[in-house]
């Protein structure tokens, strides 16, 4: 008789998966107009927040990104001197800034990006609501944890 607890298998089955799903994402290079752009992990989400929800302010990705709003802005910065965002005046308040993908650039955003939204849609489209929301607490309670023990590794 095993004395593994039930969880261990899940534990098992992940630890095998997680570097096949990171290994496969790497592996989708970023399309010829963005290969010149040196686009990290982090300008992932903040494209992926504008290409799924649309224009925002700074403030609107930082909060969306959990990070920020300063750090939020030095990757707005970045993105805008590449040529790959825009920014452009609030008409409903002239001191705002609205910052979205430059027309120029959106095509080969939305061809980088979206065979993984479309994989995630795939993926979770037969769960119900409350399913989903499992899926994504555990993925964050896992980041939440990993980020603790690779800082106590650190120290």
């Amino acid at each position: 008789m095993s004395t593994r607890e039930p969880v261990d298998d899940a534990v098992r089955e992940l630890m095998l998966l997680m570097p096949r799903l990171v290994g496969r994402i790497k592996r989708l290079p970023p399309p010829e107009q963005l290969r010149s752009q040196d686009l990290a992990p982090r300008h992932l989400s903040l494209l992926s927040v504008l290409l799924l929800d649309g224009p925002q302010t700074v403030k609107e990705l930082a909060e969306k990104l959990g990070i920020a709003a300063t750090t939020a802005s030095l990757l707005v910065n970045d993105l805008s001197r590449k040529g790959v965002l825009e920014r452009h005046e609030d008409d409903a308040d002239r001191r705002r800034r609205i910052i979205d993908i430059s027309a120029a650039s959106r095509p080969a955003v939305s061809q980088w990006l979206s065979p993984g939204a479309r994989a995630w849609r795939e993926a979770v489209a037969p769960l119900t609501a409350a399913q989903r929301r499992t899926v994504i607490d555990t993925l964050l309670a896992y980041e939440a944890s990993f980020a603790v023990a690779t800082e106590q590794v650190d120290s």
